[in-house]
């Protein structure tokens, strides 16, 4: 592995040559600040402030089409620290321009600032020189930028997250409501988010118009929209539990008011969430290897499209320890000398993307019978067994490496495969 990066490392660096111009940018919201050095870190000419537009991005484009031309570079390679959403844009228009552009980690700018001045001073014109000599250096990646369906699926995944924050927001009110005005209810209705639930909620929601409605008048009203699993019996246990209420009485024509916004914000919440789904959905069909992918047993539909609307196409990976690392997920030991620390996780990568694999896995190991048998293995081998979490942690690994091959060669999921001779054997002995 470390051969593997040290041959990487190198390629990076050797992609850099005399006639390389490299450019290194500050990212900002409104303005930005640009660099330019050779492949030996002196710089060439002055610095170039642009703004966030198309008049400044054609500015920045003019800069260094002149500095090259004035220096003679045949090449540009353009390097940013990325911050939040600001350089999509950028990304994009260099990209039309067939102008390359990489990115350095901005843990890596924050370390190397003193190297510059020797001072830990911070500003956009530092930062931008800090930035081009970590990119001639080889100390960069190449983004992968979600296009086509990908682009629209990651889009849809990052809005469905926020519209089921809201959601849980709204359920959560919606207890509180009834802890405050009705707090029986949940003795007929273990369940309030059923639709003869919400009908009540929304019609008559407090103890004392449930008593003065009546039973008859609540089923005929349930009847209309409610097919099953309501009648006289729930109505008349509901009518009874309303006059042993103990809920709030005063401010209850603010708290109908109340409870009624918070249906509506639910109600629409969860038709977004089906809309978003269906076209997930439709996004999944497009894309080669899904339905090999989706035999997987514990692996969804919501779980599927969330890993590729962070990973992305499958075929730009070689192998699947390339995502792991784009997750976070690979290794890393703190050793000196004779020292041999524990080994744990860089987490330098998609947070999104490695919590997205660890809610996937946890009920796999209960679910799917390879991971459990994995997961029972990992835990209870007698040499160097795992402790739980770091079981799952190895686990994630495991179904990456498992969606990767069958997105990839488009073949349904085998037990056999996922398991293998080897660890089919280890775990015979183990049993």
């Amino acid at each position: 592995m470390k051969y593997k990066q040290s041959k990487k490392q190198n390629q990076r660096i050797t992609r850099i040559s005399e006639n390389t111009l490299v450019v290194g940018a500050d990212i900002a919201k409104d303005t930005h600040v640009a660099r330019a050095i050779d492949f030996r870190g002196i710089e060439l000419g002055k610095d170039c402030v642009f703004s966030n537009t198309r008049a400044g991005l054609e500015q920045l484009v003019q800069w260094m089409k002149e500095l090259q031309q004035e220096h003679a570079k045949s090449d540009v390679l353009f390097g940013i620290e990325p911050t939040g959403h600001y350089w999509f844009t950028l990304a994009e228009y260099l990209g039309r321009q067939g102008i390359p552009l990489v990115i350095v980690n901005p843990h890596h700018v924050h370390k190397s600032k003193e190297l510059e001045d020797n001072s830990p001073t911070k500003s956009d014109y530092k930062d931008a020189k800090v930035i081009a000599d970590l990119v001639r250096n080889g100390k960069y990646s190449e983004p992968k930028l979600p296009t086509s369906v990908y682009a629209d699926l990651r889009i849809l995944m990052n809005l469905r997250e926020k519209i089921m924050v809201n959601f849980g927001q709204v359920q959560r009110r919606v207890q509180n409501w009834l802890d405050r005005f009705f707090p029986e209810y949940t003795q007929v209705f273990k369940d309030w988010e059923g639709k003869a639930s919400r009908i009540t909620l929304s019609e008559f929601p407090t103890p004392g118009e449930i008593v003065e409605m009546g039973t008859e008048a609540i089923v005929q009203r349930w009847k209309k929209d409610v097919k099953r699993a309501v009648g006289a019996k729930r109505a008349l246990h509901l009518m009874e539990t309303a006059r042993r209420s103990i809920g709030l009485t005063e401010g209850l024509p603010g708290a109908k008011v109340e409870i009624k916004t918070l249906l509506e914000q639910y109600e629409m919440f969860a038709r977004q969430l089906e809309e978003i789904l269906a076209e997930v959905e439709r996004l999944l069909a497009q894309i080669p290897g899904t339905k090999e992918m989706l035999t997987v047993p514990g692996v969804a539909v919501v779980t599927l499209a969330g890993f590729l609307a962070e990973v992305g196409d499958l075929s730009g990976y070689e192998h699947g320890q390339q995502i792991i690392r784009l997750a976070g997920l690979n290794l890393k030991e703190n050793s000196s000398g004779k020292k041999k620390g524990k080994s744990s996780i860089t987490k330098r990568g998609r947070a999104r993307l490695r919590a997205l694999l660890f809610r996937a896995v946890m009920p796999m190991v209960a679910k799917n019978a390879e991971f459990k048998a994995l997961h029972q293995y990992f835990t209870k081998r007698s040499q160097n067994p795992l402790k739980k979490k770091q079981s799952l942690v190895a686990l994630c690994g495991k179904l990456i490496r498992v969606l990767h091959t069958l997105g990839t060669k488009q073949v349904p999921y085998n037990a056999n495969d996922v398991l293998g001779p080897v660890r089919q054997a280890q775990l015979q002995m183990a049993a």
